[in-house]
């Protein structure tokens, strides 16, 4: 290697180690490194960049600790098409990671139609579907993303409002979780219990840069009246390790649940490998309401090899159907088709 070339390689890295030197971001970094740790991040994994302050925050722990440890990591920013300035941004972000030798692709969605309605939903599902694509192409799987505690709170309040159930209100609170049923591809959320306000500070004190996104301060989206709302209730008391503790209850009450729902496919159903076929016996529909909703839940996303679970409303009406005592007709859910079958339940593929 030439000595201009590690002249460079060296003045980079004094760079991210002098900048650590800064008691508050040494203290961030060294969460965000355990976190890694904890759950066996491997030798090469990707991080997802938007531009605001918080991913760029991301994008420097995550090159600290490459350069500490000697991983491969790969930085993808995501052009959703949905802003005119969209295409800029995403140019002005990668031009200045490269600035601090951070090498980045941009990753274009192809927005087919004009979308009007749960537009921030749209952008989230296109970005994921992206970055999977790219991670299955470069053998990555793990996906760092920046989501941090504000996010945390307000996603609970948005399920909370959507009439979620224990499962969903507690399920974002997962700082590693699955992202497809059947990829070996993960979401890392290691900022999951750091304020934006830290993120903030980071990105000021390291890059010095970050977009503004306009949608974080319109109101017809839901997510900026439940953040109005977080921010009046933090003046009456509302505290992050307040709501954690709460947070940590239900996960218990989860689990206890989660126990049952296996025992209940465990004790109650069979599966038949060779026609991908799961019977549910008599008891399987006579347990608890939730323990029968779960249950039933997870042998259809099995079946029917979905990425999400049927939607509930659907899942209650099949179940009320099933335990009715004279219907034996066939139905489908989820690609799957149900059919009781005297005392039986049984749950097939439909052919594609």
């Amino acid at each position: 290697m030439k000595k201009k070339n590690l002249s460079v390689k060296r003045k980079i890295r004094n760079f991210y180690y002098k900048k650590l030197d800064d008691p508050r971001i040494k203290r961030i970094y060294l969460h965000f490194k355990k976190k890694l740790s904890n759950h066996n991040t491997p030798n090469c994994f990707c991080v997802a960049v938007s531009g605001g302050a918080d991913s760029m925050a991301l994008s420097f722990l995550a090159k600290c600790y490459s350069l500490e440890n000697n991983k491969k990591v790969y930085f993808f920013i995501i052009d959703h098409k949905l802003r005119k300035n969209s295409t800029l941004e995403a140019n002005l972000v990668k031009k200045k990671l490269k600035s601090f030798q951070i090498s980045s692709n941009i990753l274009t969605i192809k927005k087919k139609r004009k979308i009007s309605t749960n537009v921030q939903s749209f952008a989230r599902d296109n970005r994921y579907e992206l970055i999977i694509k790219q991670s299955l192409i470069k053998n990555i799987d793990m996906i760092l993303t920046a989501h941090h505690s504000d996010d945390l709170i307000e996603n609970f309040f948005i399920r909370l409002l959507r009439g979620s159930g224990l499962k969903g209100l507690i399920s974002f609170s997962k700082i590693k979780s699955k992202v497809k049923l059947d990829d070996a591809i993960f979401i890392l959320r290691p900022l999951i219990d750091i304020p934006k306000k830290d993120l903030i500070y980071i990105s000021k004190k390291t890059f010095n840069f970050h977009v503004n996104d306009p949608s974080n301060l319109d109101d017809k989206f839901l997510r900026v009246k439940v953040r109005k709302l977080i921010s009046n209730l933090e003046q009456d008391g509302l505290t992050f390790n307040n709501f954690k503790l709460s947070l940590n209850n239900l996960s218990k009450s989860n689990y206890a649940i989660d126990y049952y729902v296996q025992k209940n496919i465990n004790d109650n159903s069979s599966y038949l490998k060779a026609k991908k076929t799961i019977i549910l016996k008599v008891d399987f529909l006579r347990q608890p309401d939730e323990i029968v909703f779960r249950s039933f839940s997870e042998v259809i996303q099995k079946v029917g090899k979905k990425d999400n679970f049927a939607r509930g409303a659907k899942v209650e009406n099949l179940i009320k159907y099933l335990r009715s005592i004279n219907n034996y007709s066939k139905k489908t859910l989820s690609g799957c088709i149900i059919q009781k079958i005297q005392n039986s339940v049984v749950i097939y593929p439909e052919k594609s």
